[in-house]
């Protein structure tokens, strides 16, 4: 089965162009498949924005960068996060629970990103068009 754009529950296999999604989104986050054990985000992170930091106590998180560059920051603590690395289309970040972190652009394009969290982390059908919609979400 190719892409079902609206087969976002983990209940029937899928393939994804998971490349040309994550080109392809123009928002902050865009949930596009939700199972059981694990989801897959796309993310389209303006120049000079950030996802912003923070953490999940109870869940892993994978993040691939498919255009775009970035600084990445990590800490056991809010207090202790610091700089980890520059990243490209050439890196992942592997973020284990409970682990702070941020991400900001660096480049001059918007960053392309997808994620994968297991557990899930949002709701099937999650839209935020911007970092503040996203952030209103979560209050």
């Amino acid at each position: 089965m190719l892409f079902d754009k609206e087969n976002h529950q983990g209940e029937q296999s899928n393939i994804i162009n998971i490349r040309n999604e994550t080109l392809c989104n123009q928002n902050f986050r865009k949930e596009i498949w939700t199972g059981a054990g694990l989801q897959i985000t796309v993310m389209s992170i303006p120049v000079g924005g950030e996802i912003g930091l923070e953490l999940h106590d109870n869940l892993d998180q994978f993040i691939k960068v498919e255009s775009g560059c970035a600084d990445v920051y990590m800490g056991q603590s809010k207090q202790c996060v610091k700089f980890i690395g520059k990243i490209n289309s050439n890196y992942g970040v592997v973020v284990p629970s409970g682990t702070w972190h941020n991400i900001l652009n660096v480049g001059g394009c918007p960053l392309k990103v997808y994620s994968v969290y297991a557990p899930p982390k949002h709701p099937i059908g999650t839209l935020h068009k911007t970092k503040l919609d996203a952030d209103l979400a979560e209050e």
